[in-house]
């Protein structure tokens, strides 16, 4: 998003300067409602530029003691690592072929516009173990773009150095041995 966005900031305040210098020069160094409107362009440069830098410093995910800690604009959310089923990386593109996204005048819409410029770039899947409670809890603080079911997918720079440091953290499962018992002995012998 800030590389798509990062011009428009630098557009305001360029045609704030320009068109002020402009209508001031034009009205005899007057300042009137004209030259106010332009000069306004200035700030408001400032603060897209400023909330733009806030969003791509806000929206993160990193690796902590406790787990996972997943960041958006406004809320956070630390997925334990005894919640965390698996991890892998595929195109953002497979999150999106689920049920809800699946034909319909609303396919399109479902998807933001950064979104679809990430769809064929790989990301982290998530798949968690997790109660419905904890799970809807997720769900809520990360929004249904990130989260669908039990799987939250994460568009990273680099998904795979990722993938690899939360797997390494995941504690060893011991599971029961669900096959490969001794043979019974067959009757014609």
């Amino acid at each position: 998003m800030w590389r798509r966005q990062r011009l428009w900031p630098l557009l305001l305040m360029g045609a704030g300067v320009v068109f002020s210098i402009t209508t001031l020069y034009g009205r005899h160094w007057v300042v009137d409602a004209n030259s106010a409107v332009w000069l306004a362009y200035i700030p408001c440069g400032l603060l897209f530029g400023g909330a733009l830098l806030y969003y791509r410093r806000r929206n993160y995910a990193e690796v902590t003691e406790a787990g996972l800690r997943v960041s958006n604009l406004l809320s956070n959310v630390v997925i334990g690592y005894d919640e965390i089923r698996a991890t892998r990386v595929q195109p953002l593109e497979r999150h999106f072929q689920d049920g809800r996204t699946t034909g319909g005048p609303n396919r399109q819409r479902l998807l933001r516009p950064t979104m679809r410029d990430l769809k064929q770039k790989p990301a982290l899947f998530v798949k968690l173990r997790a109660d419905e409670a904890e799970l809807a809890r997720i769900r809520k603080k990360l929004g249904g773009q990130l989260f669908f079911e039990d799987t939250v997918a994460l568009p990273l720079p680099d998904p795979d150095a990722m993938a690899w440091e939360v797997s390494s953290r995941l504690p060893e499962r011991t599971t029961a041995n669900l096959g490969g018992g001794r043979r019974r002995r067959r009757r014609g012998r």
